[in-house]
């Protein structure tokens, strides 16, 4: 998605919750996809613990669930918003940019 949208750049990678915090303090990104559901700790606690050491990173919540199956510690995890997968595209990614990037 990241290299299909023009202006964005992939500047790293995580395939876990307590990977996506480190890597997110190595690389000090701006934004920050996260699939809610992943291995050990979860999208939210991550997203959580991110915006905690780095309030700027907006951090975009990303799931292929519907809203009331994901866990409601979404909506309290400082994330800016939450996206379903099959809603997700270059447009969206650009649109998410504009309302809540710097």
């Amino acid at each position: 998605m990241i290299e299909a949208t023009a202006g964005f750049e992939l500047v790293g990678e995580a395939s876990s919750g307590e990977a996506a915090v480190r890597v997110v303090d190595e690389l000090d990104p701006q934004l920050v996809l996260m699939d809610v559901r992943m291995p050990g700790t979860d999208g939210t606690e991550a997203a959580r613990r991110i915006k905690s050491a780095n309030p700027a990173v907006v951090v975009v919540l990303i799931s292929i669930e519907e809203s009331a199956m994901v866990p409601s510690s979404a909506a309290e995890c400082g994330a800016a918003t939450l996206v379903r997968k099959q809603d997700f595209g270059p447009a969206t990614l650009r649109d998410l940019w504009d309302v809540h990037g710097p």
